[in-house]
């Protein structure tokens, strides 16, 4: 009888890391990741762990010294080149913290390049905590086995937003006052997909949306669908029918 493969499978750990990695570096841990994997996972000198420093894909590392508060790595081999991802920006209009969290964490996970929270008029978050928001990507970066980080821009109020856009990068609005629909209208190539705030942009902003160069308006479907709901749809669609899901 053949044997039965331990469930769930094992799977090593994975760290981003902030220096540039090869074979044969010697990587230190900062405190925070060397108490995660010595105390919170119990590893000691001789296991492995895969790393990612955001550039050169991802890389197998053994522990070569374990303290109670820091842990070297030496990087044996290369296991994955990085990952080519898909030149789409999702901007999108912060919303309540917990929300946001959310939207940023799952947001990596389907592979947006970068991430731009807007302001609106109707937007009530006064302050986004972009170190915050850096962190919950690293750890779904992590998790989700990507080798290249979201990059996450400073908040720019909508008009900015619009007059600084590289025209050439197509803007898909998702319009709550209907467009083309999202099955049809995404096609490959650099995207930006921009998501409104809860209560939807005033008719002055969809105007202004609407009128800027390489804009096409989109709709999400017949329901209304929460701000960082629509946000994560227009994304997925996008992956599913432009973007590296095909």
């Amino acid at each position: 009888m053949p044997a039965v493969p331990p469930w769930p499978p094992r799977s090593l750990p994975r760290l981003f890391v902030q220096v540039p990695l090869d074979d044969g570096a010697r990587v230190e841990l900062d405190a925070g990741q060397a108490n995660y994997l010595g105390n919170v996972l119990r590893m000691k000198e001789g296991g492995e762990l895969l790393l990612f420093d955001g550039r050169s894909g991802e890389w197998l590392a053994r522990i070569a010294e374990a303290g109670k508060k820091r842990m070297a790595l030496v990087v044996e081999r290369r296991t994955r080149e990085a990952e080519a991802i898909p030149d789409v920006w999702l901007a999108f209009a912060p919303v309540k913290r917990s929300q946001t969290d959310w939207l940023i964490e799952k947001a990596t996970e389907l592979g947006a390049a970068r991430l731009i929270p807007v302001t609106t008029q109707r937007t009530v978050v006064e302050r986004v905590k972009l170190e915050r928001l850096r962190a919950i990507a690293v750890e779904a970066a992590e998790q989700c086995g990507r080798t290249v980080l979201p990059q996450i821009g400073e908040p720019l109020p909508l008009a900015q937003l619009l007059d600084e856009r590289d025209a050439a990068r197509i803007l898909y609005f998702a319009d709550e006052g209907g467009g083309a629909p999202a099955g049809t209208a995404f096609k490959p190539g650099p995207a930006m997909i921009l998501t409104g705030p809860e209560g939807g942009f005033t008719d002055d902003e969809r105007a202004a949306i609407r009128a800027a160069p390489g804009a096409i308006a989109i709709s999400l479907g017949p329901r209304i669908l929460r701000a960082e709901t629509a946000a994560l749809a227009a994304l997925a669609a996008y992956m599913a029918l432009a973007g590296d899901w095909r």
